[in-house]
């Protein structure tokens, strides 16, 4: 099996983040955002300079990277955060203050998912959305073990028990699923 470094490039973040609604002045937070700033980057030119978006990571070198990458290319609206996903009320970020919170090829990754997604709907304002982006459930040649990853309903479940409503589900890419759901 290859695996691809969290297999944020098997995916358009232009396209999935126009779906998720993401304009100028929309105020996010890239939870899990990984070194390439593959989503936090376009995101943070979609919002607009004046608007600071949150890159958001449990390693400080991903932080150091994502930044860096970022300088390369003339953004500078983005601000690192380190911090414990895992943890509730860890990301130094004020509850109910974002638009919206991604969750991109993070939780298969985690052994408490319900955590991290308890954490990021804690950011979210009253109406905000959380977008959800995971490798599907099934074999394939790339990508983590299947035994590593969530299924789509396990998300629902849990999204469910936290008061989300679940507004849109479609393919992220030939080996993802997206999921978006409203508080």
């Amino acid at each position: 099996m290859v695996y691809i470094s969290g297999g944020n490039e098997l995916l358009d973040p232009t396209e999935i983040l126009a779906r998720l609604g993401v304009k100028r002045g929309s105020r996010l937070a890239d939870l899990g955002c990984g070194g390439a700033g593959h989503f936090i980057i376009p995101a943070a030119q979609i919002v607009g300079s004046n608007t600071t978006v949150y890159a958001v990571d449990i390693m400080k070198s991903v932080l150091r990277s994502v930044t860096s990458k970022a300088a390369i290319e003339g953004v500078n609206n983005i601000k690192p955060i380190w911090s414990n996903l895992e943890v509730f009320n860890a990301t130094k970020i004020p509850d109910q203050s974002l638009d919206f919170s991604l969750l991109i090829n993070i939780l298969f990754q985690s052994k408490d998912d319900e955590s991290i997604i308890r954490e990021a709907v804690r950011l979210l304002k009253p109406g905000g959305k959380l977008l959800v982006i995971d490798w599907n459930n099934v074999p394939s040649t790339i990508g983590p073990a299947v035994d590593d990853r969530i299924s789509p309903d396990e998300v629902k479940k849990i999204c469910a028990r936290l008061k989300l409503t679940l507004t849109d589900e479609f393919d992220a890419g030939n080996y993802h699923f997206g999921l978006i759901f409203t508080k």
